[in-house]
């Protein structure tokens, strides 16, 4: 059985997929880029901009299955440049402060949008 997720809190679906499908226990989230979810725009600024934002849309939507940015066990991350990995880098380990999730990081030919940063995550939920 799965549970289809959506929330206002993060930018609405750009394609046929869900912004997060709850099964069995755990939270499977799509990726995130950087569109405010209030406008629909995409936020300007360097990677550290977009990847904040990125991570906001992500706890809004962790938020709506339940789940929190505590309980992410993986997370996918998907660069524009590779040399942005320090900065994305920065942002990231102040919110995944304490236990950090498994991650994965690749620099990717192009991004939606052609953002700097996309993330995606998996989390444990009750």
């Amino acid at each position: 059985m799965k549970q289809t997720i959506a929330t206002a809190g993060a930018p609405k679906a750009i394609g046929p997929y869900s912004q997060a499908i709850v099964a069995h226990g755990l939270a499977f989230l799509s990726g995130q880029i950087p569109l405010d979810p209030s406008t629909g725009k995409l936020v300007e600024g360097d990677v550290s901009v977009q990847t904040e934002r990125v991570l906001e849309n992500l706890r809004a939507v962790l938020d709506a299955c339940g789940s929190s940015l505590a309980r992410v066990v993986k997370t996918t991350v998907f660069l524009q440049d590779m040399d942005d990995f320090p900065k994305m880098n920065e942002v990231y380990a102040r919110y995944f402060a304490e236990h950090p999730p498994a991650r994965s990081t690749v620099q990717a030919a192009r991004l939606p949008r052609d953002v700097k940063v996309e993330i995606d995550a998996v989390a444990v939920v009750d």
